[in-house]
């Protein structure tokens, strides 16, 4: 049985036996618990150690591509004698800050899918589809409308709140879904990230902000320079956090009565990931714009080949979002240069193509 299936869970009764009689109780639900995870294609360590090569070539490739000349024995010239140079400059102010940029822009994403798809318990959902991102740009601009010199950290907390009250909102729409119909949330996602996007660009029309909210709604990393994307490291540690609260996560996804008899606090649980969702959909939006789709194709692609035991998922998750993102910003840089076509647009192309993929093939491994 599925991670997220929505078939009715087997109602568990409570009762007030001896100690002995309890932990074996635990012992023999925590093997349904493990019977019933997807089981794994290929060996973790075999997929880890794979996307971590191709996630260091990427990153070398990323350096070294841009309009800017620069060179690598430029570089290691002023490594070696411990001056600095244009290379070395170029590659300090501009190259690794991209680079670190689009990192942890893919892990953040593709993990905060990976916590919406256990929250919702639904394959087809990831942040930009449950209105996180699209009220976090709503909420940015908002709040720099009204207060235009406020500190960015009060404009990602507003953003953050933002994406909190509309994520609750969604699910206040589908709580009367059926579990059985998973292929309405997403559609319902998609038609309530539409109406926030509409209200958002009829505020920016009316007051004259367009090309200001568009700095927003496609994410582009070619303004990324030192000092303009330190905000994302929060986001590395709410993933740290993530992988800790990992296993809770996972228990909660199985269904509400096995979270209830192994004592996990579904409410608790449900709400913090929430919180972590939305607040790395509101500093990907503040720092480099929305970028949909890496949350539903990674965790999907991640789920088929290593199964759903979220706590072995989580690193690949991480590795293949962010080398994902790193090789749509590389064609983005490569088909159009010395221009540049945003990532959003590319991943965007290629996202739509894996989601009709993913919803075709869907009836088939159910």
């Amino acid at each position: 049985m599925s991670l997220f299936s929505h078939r009715a869970q087997p109602s568990v009764k409570t009762s007030t036996s001896s100690p002995a009689a309890s932990t074996g109780w635990k012992r023999s639900t925590s093997n349904s618990l493990n019977a019933k995870h997807r089981r794994a294609t290929m060996p973790p360590w075999l997929i880890n150690t794979g996307s971590l090569i191709i996630m260091g070539l990427l990153v070398l490739l990323s350096l070294s591509i841009g309009v800017a000349d620069f060179s690598w024995s430029g570089f290691l010239r002023s490594l070696i004698n411990h001056s600095a140079n244009s290379d070395s400059s170029l590659f300090l102010v501009s190259r690794l800050p991209r680079t670190i940029a689009i990192i942890l822009t893919g892990i953040s994403m593709a993990v905060a899918g990976m916590i919406i798809q256990v929250v919702l318990k639904n394959r087809f959902v990831e942040p930009s589809m449950v209105g996180a991102t699209q009220s976090a740009a709503l909420g940015l601009l908002v709040v720099s409308l009204l207060f235009p010199a406020s500190a960015l950290i009060i404009k990602m907390g507003v953003a953050t709140v933002a994406a909190v009250f509309g994520m609750m909102l969604f699910m206040l729409l589908i709580h009367r879904i059926p579990p059985t119909d998973f292929l309405m949330i997403p559609l319902i996602g998609i038609v309530f990230g539409g109406i926030l996007e509409a209200v958002t660009t009829f505020i920016a029309y009316q007051t004259e902000s367009l090309q200001m909210l568009s700095v927003w709604q496609f994410g582009d990393f070619s303004g990324v320079l030192a000092g303009r994307y330190e905000l994302l490291w929060l986001t590395g540690g709410l993933c740290i956090l993530a992988y800790i609260i990992a296993d809770k996560l996972t228990i909660v996804g199985l269904g509400d009565n096995i979270a209830l008899n192994l004592g996990i606090s579904k409410r608790q649980v449900t709400w913090l990931g929430v919180g972590m969702v939305a607040m790395m959909s509101a500093v990907v939006v503040v720092t480099v714009g929305m970028i949909p789709f890496i949350g539903l194709v990674v965790p999907n692609i991640v789920s088929r080949l290593m199964g759903d035991k979220l706590r072995r998922s989580l690193p690949a998750v991480a590795l293949l979002g962010a080398s994902a993102v790193l090789l749509c910003d590389i064609i983005g840089r490569s088909i159009r240069y010395p221009f540049e076509v945003p990532v959003a647009t590319v991943f965007g192309v290629v996202g739509t193509v894996l989601f009709l993929w993913l919803l075709l093939r869907a009836p088939a491994d159910r």
